[in-house]
């Protein structure tokens, strides 16, 4: 595995993407910590909208970016759907680094200090775990808890990766990981995909332990049986990487 090479502070500035449905009292907790403890790092603030966000979360992300007019941008969404709402913000950030977080308090923002001084070590990817060390989980579903465990190991062992908690999207990647797609997925399971990718690119990836807590405020738009659809996705790039890799041996363009 490649050793990574830390990073200058001066060359590490961090573009936060937090996407914003429903949120208010939550957004405003996060974004205040955030900057709190990271200010000097943090290149921008993208809360991206979407024609379904409530007016009170619209009112909010406006008043946050005339709080932080240099930090906060409001943008809507072109494309439908978490995944859209992401494939469109990694196009509009200009940091060096990008950190991807919920506007719900599931992830937890003081970790978010943590993440950018990791990713300052040098890694491609710093990602969260649920599962190592002094992570866990408070008031989750069992049933989910017991598939999402199974899940991990095996798309763990069919990747041969050391992270342990792949469908977590909590996590900073050096932005070019995330800029060179041709992404597949729309809804939820692009919090795998966009991890999947860049590893099989190559990325270097470490992770730290955080605890996971239920939203505080509004509704989770990722019904359970999505979950399932997850699977699909890791096995359609890996058998996509595979193809490449064996066309690539034979000389095979394509």
């Amino acid at each position: 595995m490649n050793v990574p090479t830390a990073i200058p502070a001066s060359e590490l500035s961090v573009s936060i993407i937090m996407p914003v449905m429903d949120e208010t009292t939550s957004l405003r907790e996060t974004v205040e910590i955030v900057m709190q403890e990271n200010a000097s790092r943090i290149h921008e603030i993208i809360c991206v909208t979407s024609k379904y966000s409530t007016a009170a979360a619209l009112e909010l992300c406006h008043e946050l970016a005339g709080r932080w007019p240099e930090i906060v941008v409001v943008r809507q969404q072109e494309r439908p759907y978490l995944g859209g709402a992401l494939q469109d913000a990694f196009l509009w950030a200009t940091g060096s680094h990008i950190l991807l977080m919920a506007s719900d308090l599931e992830t937890p923002p003081h970790a978010a200090k943590e993440l950018i001084a990791v990713a300052g070590q040098g890694w491609d990817i710093v990602a969260t775990t649920r599962w190592q060390g002094k992570g866990g989980f408070s008031g989750y579903n069992p049933v989910k808890y017991v598939l999402n465990w199974i899940f991990q190991k095996v798309i763990r062992t069919l990747y041969r990766t050391s992270l342990t908690d792949l469908t977590f999207g909590y996590r900073i990647y050096r932005a070019e990981f995330l800029k060179h797609h041709e992404w597949q997925e729309l809804r939820h399971p692009f919090l795998l995909e966009c991890l999947l990718r860049p590893l099989l690119r190559g990325a270097t990836s470490t992770e730290i332990p955080v605890l996971w807590e239920p939203r505080r405020e509004g509704e989770s738009h990722n019904p359970f049986w999505r979950n399932f659809l997850y699977f699909r996705i890791a096995f359609r790039l890996k058998s996509a990487g595979a193809k490449t890799r064996s066309s690539a041996a034979l000389g095979v363009n394509g």
